[in-house]
C-alpha cells in the first residue's frame, strides 16, 4: 500500500471511499455496477478504479473500515453493522443496504455449539471459552445476559474449534450450512447485521460530500430494489384491459398508456422474477400481444 494517491487539493474536491475487501467484495462492487457506478480492481493495487472522477476508491477489511471512517482517513465506507457496533466507532449512518456475499439480505452472528453437547442456552456457558471473531459484542452479550465466560479472539477457522479448543462459538452465518457441516447447532441468536454506507462525522457536516453521499445512496438503495425484478410490458385492446390487469400483480398500479389506434391500450408494470413464467402465458391467455419482459438496474422509489 505504498503506492501514492492524488491528493483533494491536486484533483478538487472528492470522496475517498471505503469498498470492504474479502468477503464482501464482489457482492459490494456488482451492486455499485447495478447502481451505474464500474469499479475495476487489480490484484497489485489496494485502489480500484472507479468511472467518477468525484471518487477514489480503496479497499479496506470490513473489519477495519469503521476506525478509518471515523478518523477521517476516509470520508465513507461500506461495511458490516457489525464492525461498526464492535469498534463502537462514532460515525454517521448513511443508508442500511440490505446484502450479503452470497445473498441480498441480513446475516447473523450466532452462538453455535457442538451436536453432542448439552448446551441449550448462554446460560449453560457460565465459566467456559466462547471462540469469535466478534470478542466486544460478545462480551456485551453475555453480560446483557448475567453469564461470565472467557470470549477468546478467533483468527479463522472458528467453527473447528468445538469442543477441544473452545466450548462453543460466536461465528457469522448467512444459511447455517457451514455450521452444520461441522457438526455445530445454534442455539441463540447474538445479533442480526447487515451492510452499511458510513461516513466520516465531519465529512457528512460538508454540504458538497453530503450531497454526493446522497446520490450515492439514492442509486444503491435504487439497486437493491430492482434485484429479482423485472419490467414488463404489453399491448391489449380496452376490452381486455379489466381481465389482463387482474393477472397483474404490480409494484405500484400498473401504467396504462393509449396506443395510436384508439381500441388499444400499452400497460407496463414491474414484476417479481419468479412470478413472470406463471403470469405471462396467463396474460396472453387475457388477450396480452406484444408482450414484452426486461431487466431492471434500478428502482427508484
Amino acid at each position: 500500500m505504498s503506492e501514492r494517491r492524488t491528493s483533494n487539493d491536486e484533483r478538487g474536491t472528492l470522496i475517498k471511499l471505503g469498498i470492504p475487501k474479502g468477503s464482501l467484495e464482489n457482492a459490494t462492487i456488482d451492486l455499485f455496477r447495478r447502481a451505474g457506478f464500474n469499479i475495476t480492481t487489480s490484484a497489485r493495487s489496494y485502489f480500484p478504479s472507479i468511472d467518477d472522477p468525484e471518487i477514489e476508491c480503496m479497499l479496506i477489511r470490513a473489519q477495519e473500515m469503521a476506525r478509518y471512517v471515523e478518523d477521517g482517513v476516509l470520508d465513507a465506507g461500506l461495511t458490516g453493522r457489525d464492525w461498526v457496533q464492535e469498534s463502537e466507532a462514532q460515525v454517521q449512518t448513511v443508508a442500511d443496504l440490505i446484502y450479503a456475499k452470497q445473498s441480498f439480505g441480513k446475516v447473523r452472528w450466532v452462538l453455535a455449539v457442538p451436536e453432542s453437547s448439552t448446551f441449550q442456552s448462554v446460560k449453560d456457558l457460565q465459566g467456559k471459552v466462547i471462540a469469535t471473531e466478534l470478542v466486544a459484542a460478545t462480551r456485551r452479550y453475555l453480560e446483557s445476559n448475567g453469564v461470565k465466560a472467557k470470549v477468546e479472539f478467533s483468527w479463522g477457522a472458528t467453527e473447528v474449534k468445538p469442543p477441544v479448543l473452545a466450548d462453543a462459538i460466536v461465528e457469522v452465518t448467512e444459511t447455517g450450512s457451514s455450521l452444520r457441516a461441522n457438526n455445530l447447532r445454534i442455539i441463540e441468536t447474538v445479533l442480526e447485521s447487515n451492510t452499511q454506507l458510513i461516513a466520516n462525522v465531519d465529512s457528512w457536516r460538508d454540504q458538497w460530500k453530503r450531497r454526493k453521499l446522497e446520490d450515492i445512496r439514492m442509486l444503491l438503495e435504487g439497486a437493491i430494489n430492482a434485484l429479482g425484478k423485472v419490467g414488463l410490458m404489453l399491448n391489449v385492446e380496452k376490452t381486455n384491459l379489466p381481465a389482463v390487469l387482474g393477472i397483474l400483480p404490480a409494484l405500484k398500479k400498473p401504467t396504462i398508456s393509449n396506443l395510436s389506434e384508439e381500441a388499444w391500450v400499452a400497460v407496463h408494470t414491474i414484476l417479481e422474477e419468479t412470478t413472470v413464467r406463471t403470469i405471462i402465458p396467463r396474460l396472453k391467455e387475457a388477450g396480452a400481444q406484444g408482450i414484452v419482459e426486461y431487466p431492471l438496474n434500478k428502482i427508484v422509489m
